[in-house]
């Protein structure tokens, strides 16, 4: 199994990766509505036992070949390239295609399929689903598959490539054109076995900290530079009869993903990457010091009720995409959230009036000490296929093409590109360009934690996210059942 990006990059690949992305919307075509929670994937509700047959050990180091400065053709309109992917043919029929984006995600992303469907004939028929991940897990067992699907979860990808149920996608798309626009490490995302079986299509960064700035100058409160100096500054807001905290966990059945990446964070900062990567690789105890030190930071904030804007009630019930709304109510409900990239689509949705960079913004989780070198966790979306069609095939060539990526990414919403070709002037706001320079900078960048694990093992993390939060003191034996979890989760057949 060739992943290489399941670990650690080097940051002359990240600088490659991510130097160009993001651009113009469309009308929607037909599409399923869903509400505008998506973010990261669900899990199946029936966890497979078996983890992807080759674990990767070490940070993948080699600088992809073409460099992000490289000369690359001037881009086609969306129609042409759309066109050009269906082989010049008026293709017709129809195209279906589950994803787990709703609201204004839906809505950017039908909009980048609407040339596709204005030049080719083809009507591309988008399902949402919160739970995207158990609806495929169904739909794949009862054999009847969507063509197309999009994927945030690799542990999915590699159960469905090990059944034998995705098509390689190398088999019609063209390598060269993709090894020229993407960096390598993008094209060993998707590859399982040997086998190209997910196409990269949009990329985020994690672990930011949101904030409103016209509160934060009002009130002189300054950028923490450590998680020391976020604690000092939390128990200031505490003192002064303010809650510091917005944190939120409902997501479907996913429910507790979001605390996984605040664990994720502190993992990568407080242990270091190597950590990190022996952790999702199932070579590292949940109940070692290393693990259960980054559990315990954690409390420092969900374990203390006044840390907590609503309480845990409001923590556990509340939906990820609406946390950060109270940032901005007055006066405000809580002072700081925790979430990636996709947020400022989600906080834009809710405040239409909020100009980026002025009204709301960000700033990178905070180091455990001021001598670490800068980290950052991403995550991306991989478009895979499970019926090979003249109308699937052109729709995955299409997508990975910089035209049609460069339509999300002026509609923007956090929206990152990982295509080369994509001009670093179509970012339509401050915080997409500071995104997108932060993986350039960072001189150590992972990929998602939990998304890497086998599928059982990352439900169990979910639900001792949960569990950790009403109550922190049973941490012993949560991790103890973490433990007992990773002892099968990894087994192979």
């Amino acid at each position: 199994m060739n992943r290489k990006l399941w670990l650690s990059l080097s940051v002359v690949a990240i600088g490659t990766m991510v130097l160009a992305a993001c651009a113009p919307a469309a009308s929607a075509p037909t599409a399923t509505a869903v509400p505008p929670t998506e973010a990261p994937t669900t899990p199946p509700t029936a966890a497979p036992t078996e983890a992807p047959t080759t674990a990767p050990t070490e940070a993948a180091t080699a600088a992809p070949t073409a460099a992000a400065t490289a000369t690359l053709p001037p881009l086609r309109t969306a129609q042409q390239a759309a066109l050009d992917a269906a082989g010049g043919k008026q293709l017709g029929g129809s195209v279906s295609f589950v994803g787990p984006w709703g609201g204004s995600e839906q809505d950017a992303f039908m909009a980048m399929v609407k040339p596709f469907e204005d030049a080719t004939g083809v009507t591309v028929n988008y399902t949402g689903s919160r739970d995207v991940n158990a609806l495929l897990v169904t739909r794949v067992t009862a054999g009847n598959p969507p063509d197309l699907a999009d994927f945030s979860t690799p542990g999915l990808i590699a159960q469905f490539q090990q059944q034998g149920k995705l098509v390689d996608l190398s088999k019609f798309m063209d390598m060269n054109t993709l090894k020229s626009e993407y960096a390598q490490t993008w094209l060993d995302l998707g590859t399982f076995n040997g086998q190209f079986s997910a196409m990269i299509i949009k990329v985020a960064t994690k672990g930011l900290i949101w904030y409103d700035p016209n509160v934060w100058q009002a009130n002189n409160l300054q950028i923490p530079q450590t998680w020391d100096q976020m604690i000092s500054l939390s128990n200031q807001l505490i003192s002064q009869g303010k809650t510091p905290w917005c944190v939120a966990m409902e997501s479907g059945s996913a429910s507790g993903w979001p605390g996984t990446d605040w664990l994720e964070d502190i993992v990568l900062r407080q242990a270091g990457a190597d950590v990190y990567n022996q952790w999702w690789q199932g070579k590292i105890a949940w109940t070692s010091p290393q693990i259960t030190q980054a559990w315990q930071t954690w409390g420092q904030i969900v374990g203390n009720p006044k840390m907590l804007y609503g309480g845990v009630n409001r923590t556990l019930s509340t939906n990820f995409a609406k946390d950060a709304d109270p940032l901005f109510t007055n006066p405000p409900g809580c002072y700081m959230e925790h979430q990636a990239s996709f947020m400022a689509g989600f906080i834009q949705t809710d405040n239409p009036s909020l100009k980026a960079g002025t009204d709301y913004n960000f700033f990178p989780f905070p180091a455990f000490s001021s001598s670490t070198a800068s980290s950052v966790e991403m995550a991306g979306d991989l478009v895979g296929m499970f019926n090979d069609t003249p109308q699937a095939e052109a729709l995955v060539k299409y997508l990975a093409t910089p035209e049609a990526q460069d339509i999300w990414a002026k509609i923007g919403g956090g929206y990152l590109s990982a295509n080369k070709a994509v001009p670093v002037s179509d970012y339509p706001d401050v915080l997409s360009q500071k995104s997108a320079q932060m993986l350039i900078n960072a001189q150590v960048a992972v990929f998602d934690a939990s998304d890497q694990m086998p599928t059982a093992m990352t439900n169990a993390f979910y639900q001792a996210v949960l569990n950790y939060i009403q109550n922190p003191g049973n941490l012993t034996s949560i991790l103890q059942n973490l433990d007992s979890v990773q002892k099968t989760a990894y087994t192979t057949p």
